[in-house]
Parts: structure tokens; C-alpha cells; sequence
């Protein structure tokens, strides 16, 4: 557990450290479906914005409020999960809980994410670093100097564990917080093909293909495969095998697993980090718990019991409650209001 600041907590803020499941709801699967039952609208409206790149490309981005605005505010930005976006409901919901609390708060969707195919031969993975970076200091240059923190959900936390393991201390970020990361993928991967583990599996599946459908139709021949060959997937590893790790030059699924899981390079982090985790997450096992002592001083670690994957929903079923969007704005508090 990270010792940087002795903090004297609200009583509320104290209350939130801790998760404890809706009576009734601490089934892991329950725990991951609810927040789509529960969070299906944006309780704010968004500023959309496209940022192009200087490969030719683009990543959109969503604002809680006018950036231009709101440059002096404390920023929040929220990397999603895969084929994740601000109408993810852990996205808006945190991005959201920024804004109450009077914190800019932006989702940077990867590419192809945001609804529009992205122009290159090559989409977004788990290890690829360079858009979040690049993202995080035109974002300081482009507003100017401001306490910034980063979330990073699933295969977004991943990525972020990757960023932070690479930075410098020319990164405009003052901490950062990681959830439900499949941070050791090949062995994620080896799970999603058991048991009741495997709905999920057939549910990403999908949007992956239809996002790929949707960029061969917009872009003829931008993927290593055509439509025929990406019916035929019927496994996210067969997907990557064919398509994430052929189009960014990886041997294969396990050569782009292996090089992109952020697990070997937590130890490299230097910038204050939450890593948060349950332990039935129905998405990956005890692979991608740290052992004790691999983890620095500056990042903290939190195993929950319960919580499912990207969950963590308490409250009661008149009065639910996302943990999350109480735990992470607390945690970062310190950082982003000093």
C-alpha cells in the first residue's frame, strides 16, 4: 500500500473505501451486467471533439463540458475497455462524477471506437501506447498546465499500466487508477474459453467483428483479412491471431499478448497509481493478482471480494450505487485538489 499521503478522510469519503455488493447481487455476473441495466443514459451532455493525428488518423474525444471553458479545472481523462466508449456505463458515470465535483472530465475513445471507422490499416490493442500518450500532452499543451489524472477500465487499464510503465517524468500526469485490467492477456485469453465465461466471449466478439465489418465496408482492404475470412472468427483470439496482431506487427495472438500484457512492467510505474481488482472477475483468474512484492510503494493495490468485471455496484435495488464513482474521485482527490 502506497504511504504518500497520511490523509484525514471525510467520514463519507472513509465510507467508500471499502466495497460491499447490493444485498442479494454479489454474483459476479450479476455484478458486471448491472451497470448496463442500471446506467443507460448519459446524465450529462457531452462536447464531442476530433483530434487528428500526425499519421493521418484520428481519435475522437468526448468532453463533460467546453474544454476551452474549463481549462483551469482539474482533468480527468477515462481510457474504456474493449470496444468501449463514453456510453459505456463506467465511462459517462465516472466522467460524470468528475464533473460534479467541478473536475473537466474527457473520454479519449481508441481508434474506430467512436462510431466512425478510422482511416489507417491498423484499429487499437492492449499494449499500444502511443495515442494515450500523445493524447495526455497535447492535452496539457493545448490547455495549458493543470493537475490531470487517468482511469484506465479493462483493456484500457492495461494499456495505461503499458503508458505508465514507458513514461518519463515528461508525462503531464499527477496518478492514475487501473480496474479490472486483464493485466497477464494470454492467460485471459485461455479463460474466456471456459465455462459461462465464454457468453462473454461470444458478446465481444460480436461488437469486435461489427466494428471490423464496418471499416472493411469504409475501407476496403484495411484489415489483413476480408468479410468471408472475418465471418468465419469464432474466438478473440482467433481475432487477434488474424487481425490486432498482424495489423501491428506481432508474430501472432501469443507474440502480442506476451509483449503487450502490463503485468511484467508495473514495477517500472513512478506516478502514484490505484490498481483496483475483484477477485471473481468473471473475465480472468488469480494470473493477473500481483504477487506480493511485485508492486512498488507508489502504487497501491485493492482485491475486493466481489465485484464482477468493471461492476462493483452496492447500494440497495431502490437506491443502487456505483462504487466506483465515489472510490476513484476520492482516491484522486488529493492529487487533483492540492
Amino acid at each position: 500500500m502506497t504511504q504518500i499521503t497520511p490523509l484525514l478522510l471525510p467520514a463519507a469519503a472513509e465510507d467508500n473505501v471499502e466495497f460491499r455488493p447490493m444485498p442479494g447481487a454479489s454474483n459476479p455476473h450479476l455484478q458486471t451486467m448491472l451497470p448496463r441495466i442500471l446506467r443507460r443514459r448519459l446524465q450529462f451532455t457531452a462536447q464531442w471533439q476530433r483530434l487528428e493525428l500526425p499519421d493521418g488518423d484520428f481519435v475522437d474525444l468526448a468532453w463533460s463540458e467546453d474544454p476551452q471553458q474549463a481549462k483551469d479545472k482539474p482533468r480527468l481523462v477515462v481510457f474504456h475497455g474493449l470496444e468501449g466508449s463514453l456510453h459505456s456505463p463506467y465511462a459517462h458515470g465516472l466522467i460524470h462524477a468528475a464533473k460534479q465535483r467541478g473536475w473537466l472530465g474527457v473520454v479519449m475513445h481508441f481508434r474506430g471506437c467512436s462510431g466512425e471507422p478510422n482511416r489507417l490499416n491498423r484499429i487499437y490493442h492492449s499494449g499500444e501506447t502511443e495515442d494515450g500518450s500523445a493524447f495526455l500532452h497535447w492535452l496539457h499543451n493545448e490547455l495549458g498546465p493543470a493537475p490531470t489524472a487517468a482511469v484506465g477500465y479493462s483493456l484500457g487499464g492495461n494499456m495505461l499500466g503499458c503508458l505508465l510503465a514507458k513514461a518519463d517524468d515528461s508525462l503531464p500526469l499527477n496518478a492514475a487508477v487501473i480496474v479490472s485490467a486483464p493485466l497477464v492477456l494470454e492467460a485471459c485469453s485461455l479463460h474466456m474459453d471456459k465455462g459461462f465465461t465464454r457468453f462473454y466471449q461470444h458478446y465481444l466478439l460480436n461488437l469486435l467483428k461489427a466494428n471490423a465489418t464496418r471499416k472493411l465496408k469504409a475501407y476496403p482492404g484495411s484489415l489483413p483479412i476480408d468479410l468471408a475470412q472475418l465471418k468465419r472468427v469464432r474466438r478473440i483470439r482467433e481475432f487477434d491471431d488474424l487481425i490486432t496482431a498482424k495489423a501491428h506487427g506481432f508474430d501472432d495472438a501469443i507474440d502480442y499478448y506476451r509483449r503487450s500484457s502490463a503485468m511484467p512492467v508495473l514495477p517500472q510505474i513512478r506516478k502514484p497509481t490505484l490498481i483496483i481488482h475483484a477477485k471473481d472477475d468473471p473475465f480472468m483468474d488469480h494470473h493477473v493478482i500481483p504477487a506480493a512484492g511485485h508492486l512498488p510503494a507508489n502504487i497501491e493495490y485493492q482485491l475486493t471480494e466481489h465485484g464482477g468485471h468493471v461492476g462493483f455496484v452496492g447500494g440497495t435495488l431502490r437506491r443502487p450505487e456505483m462504487w466506483l464513482e465515489k472510490r476513484i474521485p476520492d482516491w484522486l482527490a488529493p492529487y487533483l485538489e492540492a
